[in-house]
């Protein structure tokens, strides 16, 4: 069964770049046709589709966030990281990494238990 475990700073100053790591176990992030994803929950409201990377490395963002979003990968370490340029507090929400059979956040089927990250000065 594929865990998923996310990882990077709680705690962003404005105008920074948040940087977050899903580490995935149990399965490989080349695996076809997996997409992984990045999904965040600001607080008191509905979770956030952010973007994903799919299993041959192309790349899909939400059109509110690709301006500012990069996800990349590592296969070597079966991870794939996320980062988000030119933060605020707005963008304080918890953030989870995932993984689904689409760039959506309509077919996740797994999750990481997410981890909180606070933009703050």
């Amino acid at each position: 069964q594929v865990q998923l475990q996310e990882s990077g700073p709680g705690l962003v100053k404005p105008s920074q770049t948040l940087s977050l790591t899903c580490t995935v176990s149990g399965g490989s992030i080349t695996t076809p046709h997996f997409y992984w994803s990045w999904v965040r929950q600001p607080p008191g409201k509905g979770r956030e589709w952010m973007g994903a990377i799919a299993f041959d490395g192309d790349t899909y963002y939400s059109e509110s966030l690709k301006s500012r979003a990069s996800i990349s990968r590592d296969t070597s370490k079966n991870q794939f990281s996320l980062q988000l340029h030119s933060v605020t507090p707005e963008d304080t929400a918890m953030y989870y990494c995932a993984r689904g059979e689409a760039p959506s956040s309509y077919y996740i089927g797994s999750w990481g238990q997410g981890t909180q990250v606070t933009v703050s000065s």
